[in-house]
């Protein structure tokens, strides 16, 4: 179930609904959003006492059944089942009107690299750099990221260009480094289940980038996001990045319809990777078109000023002229879709 508090409830009045909560024998899971205050009420509906004489309690607008499993993540967690929730980092609203992209390199590789990156993906209208300074690679040899030195260079680029900063986080050990200089932390496919790094991050208080791992079935990814809601965090972007397949001319399988669906199931935004989704940088422009079309709310581009030379994914990143040309041809495709 749950409780939607009406709006300016005081203090006390949240702490008397989540007590009585608790009294029959939920467990209470307050979020606290700017306009409202909801309090989850997580357990066996069968079981217990019905918590719809809630309604009579001071600050209390209304109680509502939530038949999912994922309860938070749930659009019917919303007052009205029909607004999504607005996220907003560095001025910039994800869920909104805006159609907004991160764009940047797979690894941090060097602070020339990056540097001429965010200059160009910033004039062609992305308003967010992506990059790994710690990367999850399949072979031990591969390149593993600059680690400190590049959340140092990434925050550099975000100082000249204003561009936020996304980058993604390994281990609970990093949690705290990455959030001293990420304004959204990254949750990448490898660690969508790793439930112990979804609390580490969601405890941080910052916007959680969270990717569907490569495996999942949709309904394990809003459970992850589910992790992190219930951890005291409502700031989580879902990103479809494509799934493992017996496909094998692309690199993943993008499933679109995850994000229709995403769209229809959670109040959450949702942005499309289509760099991972294809591993080809021939069919990304494609991909990236797409998107608004279904419902995206937003695009993760990886671009490198050289791919032949890129120590990480070269096959999947576009060139800055690619990124710039491909940014002006989405243009229509968002005004098509109701954005901007």
């Amino acid at each position: 179930m749950i409780i939607v508090l009406k709006p300016k409830v005081t203090r006390s009045q949240v702490e008397a609904v989540i007590r009585e909560v608790r009294k029959l024998g939920y467990k209470p899971h307050p979020i606290i959003g700017v306009e409202r205050t909801v309090v989850a009420a997580i357990g066996d509906e069968r079981a217990h006492h019905t918590l719809e004489t809630l309604t009579s309690m001071p600050g209390v607008d209304q109680v509502m059944p939530v038949q999912r499993r994922y309860k938070l993540v749930s659009r019917e967690s919303r007052l009205g089942g029909t607004k999504g929730s607005l996220i907003t980092v560095n001025g910039h609203v994800f869920g909104g009107p805006k159609f907004q992209v991160i764009a940047g390199p797979c690894s941090v590789e060097s602070e020339k690299q990056i540097l001429e990156t965010a200059r160009a993906v910033q004039k062609a209208g992305a308003t967010f750099l992506r990059g790994g300074a710690f990367k999850p690679r399949t072979s031990p040899y591969e390149f593993q990221g600059l680690k400190e030195e590049g959340l140092r260079l990434l925050a550099r680029a975000r100082e000249e260009t204003g561009l936020g900063m996304v980058t993604e986080v390994l281990s609970e050990g990093d949690v705290g480094l990455v959030a001293e200089y990420a304004d959204i932390l990254q949750i990448g496919a490898r660690n969508a289940q790793n439930f112990a790094l979804l609390i580490a991050a969601a405890q941080t208080g910052k916007p959680i980038l969270l990717k569907r791992g490569m495996n999942m079935k949709i309904e394990e990814w809003f459970l992850s996001a589910e992790y992190i809601l219930s951890h005291g965090n409502p700031n989580v972007i879902l990103c479809e990045r494509g799934i493992r397949t017996f496909e094998t001319l692309t690199r993943n399988t993008l499933d679109l319809g995850a994000v229709a669906l995403a769209k229809m199931e959670t109040h959450l935004p949702v942005i499309v990777d289509p760099s991972q989704g294809a591993g080809r940088t021939d069919l990304v422009g494609a991909l990236c078109k797409a998107s608004p079309a279904v419902g995206a709310d937003g695009l993760l581009v990886e671009v490198h000023p050289n791919p032949k030379e890129a120590l990480s994914d070269g096959a999947q990143q576009m060139t800055l002229q690619q990124f710039s040309r491909m940014m002006t041809e989405l243009k229509p495709f968002i005004r098509a879709a109701n954005r901007r």
